[in-house]
Parts: structure tokens; C-alpha cells; sequence
């Protein structure tokens, strides 16, 4: 393990996700004991303020976000005077260089950099630093996603950033990786026998991933519109969770092993022609409707202007390996859909020849599936085939019925833990195991340049869904078509 990062300068302090996720979770790291010592954090943005009126920011935001049990005056107060504010914008070398010298009045001690701005800002900000004379061998950095707006974008990113940092010291954040349900794929296949000798095309009949999100816009329009669904979510939360679920068994629990398999499968992605994203891909947008009993204006109307922006999408796509040949997998995400929930359905292939129900009498043997929830609720599900009770003078009975293991009831006495706890500490610690290695971000982006580029080619244009439904009835037709069903 290298040196613990013990300064961290934030960019992007004074947004909604360092006050949702970033300093909340160093609030409970601080809690836990787990912070370095001594240990510091300068926060920067825009904005031009004192200590004490960031410090207010952040009361509010523990307030809100943070645990409860864990607030505590004195506890806060250490937690403030761990943080100073720095205001500092992209190009402005006067305030760099007030940054630095605020930074070096810290101590010598390893510095970490944590980006959570706008991608554009990557580059300028890395530069700054450099220009500051604040990037050095020990220095890492932190980038939030997306990197890039496609593959072209993406390397010129990575190349910038390149020229400054080694790759071992460059964090490509996807907060799915630090949820202990995503981890938990990595255990569920390699710690249990049971599945790894059935987890191919010769037990596996097709593979869902859903990633659906009750909200729409929730005042994003400036980065959403011309992005869409496809970049937003697919690009990084649903190809890196596609990556965990078909990735052939690392040689071992380490960031080279384990990263070395999931891009061997992004690799592995079929690319798509204006030929197949006709039947292989839908683009929905939400219209007006209902959720959860709330009004919703449509993406038209809350934008102000048409477009042609796709709030939902459907996939079918293909892993050409010798793992998955002939198994699809159906990816399915979008905004303003019923219920808020990520969860991957492994179906499995019928029993080769069932006993059951022969002359006429007994009942149908389902395959088996596994459903495996990543949020609200944490749990796993396998559904197996079991006889009903009773005298079977009819024959025997079958029914499906749910083993259903609840992480959050099996480990009652764990405090459940934000993504952004974890992601932070491997971070200041110095472990890329969790994070996006630059050969990931471009094998995703190359998959989804040639669906956006198909889609340009075949004049695909999104078709409308009411808000508070599973998308447009395209996106239940992908599925359908070939004998199955999305799981709601």
C-alpha cells in the first residue's frame, strides 16, 4: 500500500454532490477513525467566501445528508477545522498560486486532487495545478465521470491528464463500484461454487440490467440535453456492471487482476451498424404523465424547446467470447420510469427434460433465475422450483417460490455505508482497485460511438413514453420478440 494521501483539495466544493456525498462521507470516515492524521481538506470553487461561511454550507449539508447518531458538536468542530476554503476558477493563476501557498503551509505530506467538476474542466485544472507546482510523484487525482463525451474526447482528457500523472495515480470515479452490492458480484461469483460452473452459455438463457430513475431533469438541463441516456448512464453504471457480471475469474482480488478482466468483456462487445440499432436499440423520451401520484411535464416542456435527446434506452448487445456466445444481454435505463431501482435478472436455462407433468397431470417447471438488487433495497433473490404441499393424487404440484437473502437483515448490526465512503478512503490510500482504468473508459466509449453513429446513420429518433411507465412500448418489444420479458 503506498502513503495515505493527508491533504485533499476538492474542485467543485460549492456543488451538490460534494454536499451530498463527498463531505458527508469524510464526516463519517472522520467518525470511524479512519481519516489520516493529521489530516486536511481545501475546499475550492468559484465562489469567493471566508472559512466560516463554507463551514455554513457544510453544517447544512451534514444536517441533511449525514447520519444522524453520528452528529455531534464536538465531532463537527474537528471535522471544521480540518477544512479551509479556497476560491479558485479554471485559468486563474493568481488564485492557483494562492491555493499552493495555502497548501504548502500544511506541511510537505502527500496532496490528493479530487475533481468533481464539469469534464471540461479536467485538463485546466490539472494544469493549474502543475503551473502551482503542486503536482509531484506522489500526487494523485481523482476525476468524476463522465470523461469525455466519446472516445475522441475521452483520450484527449486522458492524454492531458497522462502527461501529468502516472495511470496508477489517476481515480476515474463510477460511484456504482463502491456500492456493497456491486462488490457483493464479485464474492456471489467467485467465493461460491455453486454458480461459476453454470455462469456461461450453457446454463444461462439471457442477462437483464435495469437502472431506472423516477426523476427527470432535476434542473441538469444545461448537461443533459444533447447527452442523453445512452452516454449518462450506460457508458459507465450499465457497461460496469455488464464488465463484473461476465468478466472470466481474475487470478486474483488485486486492481491489476480484476481490471484486467473487465476490459477483456468491454472489448468483447459486439459493435452495432445502422442495421442492428433498428432491432437491437430503442430511444424513448418521457412525455407529460404520473409518478408515484406526482404530475410530470415532459422533457420537451421542462427543457422549453423540442429535441431529439433520449431519456430512455434499450439494448440488446452481445459478448463475443467464448463465455457468452449466443446469451443476450438486455441493458434498460431511464428517467421518470415507476420505481427507482437498479437490478440485474440472470435467467437461466429449462432443466434439459423435466418428469413432471407427464400425461397431462402436474405442473410447468420454470427456469431459474437469480435477481440480484443493487438499490433501493440490497438483496438477492434465487427463484427455485418446489412441490406444493399435499397428497398429489393429481400429480405432483409444483410451485416457484424465492430463496431471498436480504443483506441489510443478514447483516442487521452493519452501519450501511454511502458508495462515496469507501471510493474516498481507497482514494487517500492509494487503491485503484474500485476505480475506471483508462483502457475501460475507452473501450466503453467505443461500443457506445458506434450505437450513437448507427443511430445518426439509420435516422433512429425517440419515441415518447408517458412519464411514470416503463418506457415506450419499443422497449417492451426488444425483449419480447425473442420470447422473454423485462423483470418489473
Amino acid at each position: 500500500m503506498t502513503d495515505k494521501s493527508t491533504t485533499l483539495i476538492l474542485f467543485g466544493a460549492t456543488g451538490d454532490l460534494a454536499h451530498r456525498m463527498i463531505f458527508p462521507s469524510l464526516y463519517h470516515l472522520l467518525c470511524d477513525g479512519l481519516l489520516p492524521e493529521p489530516f486536511h481538506i481545501l475546499a475550492s470553487g468559484r465562489t469567493e467566501m471566508d472559512d466560516a461561511a463554507f463551514h455554513a454550507t457544510i453544517r447544512e449539508a451534514l444536517g441533511t445528508y449525514a447520519q444522524a447518531e453520528l452528529l455531534d458538536e464536538d465531532r463537527i468542530a474537528t471535522f471544521f477545522g480540518m477544512i479551509g476554503y479556497c476560491p479558485v476558477s479554471a485559468g486563474d493563476a493568481a488564485q492557483f498560486a494562492a491555493l499552493a501557498e495555502r497548501a504548502r503551509a500544511l506541511g510537505d505530506r502527500p496532496m490528493a486532487f479530487y475533481l468533481s467538476t464539469p469534464p471540461s474542466l479536467f485538463a485546466p485544472t490539472a494544469q493549474g495545478l502543475a503551473a502551482a507546482g503542486l503536482v509531484g510523484p506522489a500526487t494523485r487525482i481523482a476525476m468524476e465521470k463522465p470523461i469525455g463525451q466519446d472516445l475522441a474526447s475521452s483520450r484527449a482528457v486522458n492524454d492531458a491528464i497522462g502527461d501529468l500523472f502516472s495511470e496508477s495515480r489517476i481515480f476515474r470515479v463510477d460511484h456504482y463500484l463502491g456500492k456493497e452490492t456491486v462488490q457483493n458480484l464479485l464474492a456471489l461469483r467467485f467465493a461460491n461454487r455453486l454458480f461459476e460452473p453454470l455462469w456461461n452459455a450453457s446454463a444461462i438463457d439471457h442477462v437483464q440490467i435495469t437502472v431506472a430513475e423516477t426523476v427527470g431533469l432535476e434542473g441538469r438541463v444545461s448537461y443533459y440535453d444533447g447527452v442523453g441516456a445512452l452516454k449518462d448512464m450506460v457508458q459507465n453504471h450499465v457497461l460496469q456492471i455488464l464488465s463484473i457480471i461476465a468478466m472470466e475469474p481474475p487470478a486474483r482480488m488485486d486492481s491489476t487482476a480484476v481490471r484486467d478482466e473487465k476490459v477483456k468483456v468491454l472489448r468483447s462487445l459486439r459493435p452495432m451498424d445502422a442495421e442492428t440499432v433498428r432491432t437491437h436499440s430503442v430511444r424513448g423520451q418521457y412525455r407529460d404523465g404520473a409518478v408515484k401520484g406526482k404530475l410530470v411535464s415532459g422533457y420537451a416542456e421542462e427543457l422549453g424547446h423540442p429535441s431529439d435527446t433520449e431519456t430512455f434506452v434499450a439494448l440488446k448487445a452481445h459478448i463475443d467470447n467464448w463465455r457468452w456466445t449466443g446469451v443476450p444481454f438486455y441493458l434498460r435505463t431511464g428517467k421518470c420510469m415507476p420505481e427507482r431501482q437498479s437490478e440485474i435478472l440472470i435467467q437461466f436455462k429449462p432443466v434439459s427434460h423435466s418428469i413432471f407433468g407427464r400425461n397431462g397431470r402436474g405442473g410447468d417447471v420454470e427456469p431459474n433465475r437469480l435477481i440480484i438488487r443493487l438499490q433501493p433495497d440490497e438483496n438477492i433473490r434465487l427463484a427455485l422450483m418446489a412441490k406444493r404441499p399435499g397428497l398429489d393424487r393429481g400429480g405432483v404440484k409444483l410451485e416457484q417460490v424465492e430463496l431471498d437473502v436480504s443483506l441489510a437483515h443478514a447483516f442487521a448490526g452493519e452501519r450501511r455505508r454511502i458508495a462515496y465512503e469507501r471510493l474516498l478512503l481507497d482514494f487517500l490510500e492509494g487503491d485503484t482497485t474500485l476505480f475506471v482504468r483508462r483502457d475501460e473508459v475507452e473501450a466503453q466509449w467505443a461500443w457506445i460511438d458506434s450505437i450513437t453513429r448507427s443511430w445518426t446513420d439509420a435516422e433512429q429518433k425517440v419515441v415518447h413514453y408517458a412519464a411514470g411507465t416503463w418506457g415506450p412500448s419499443a422497449g417492451i418489444a426488444l425483449i419480447e420478440r425473442d420470447g422473454a420479458s423485462w423483470h418489473d
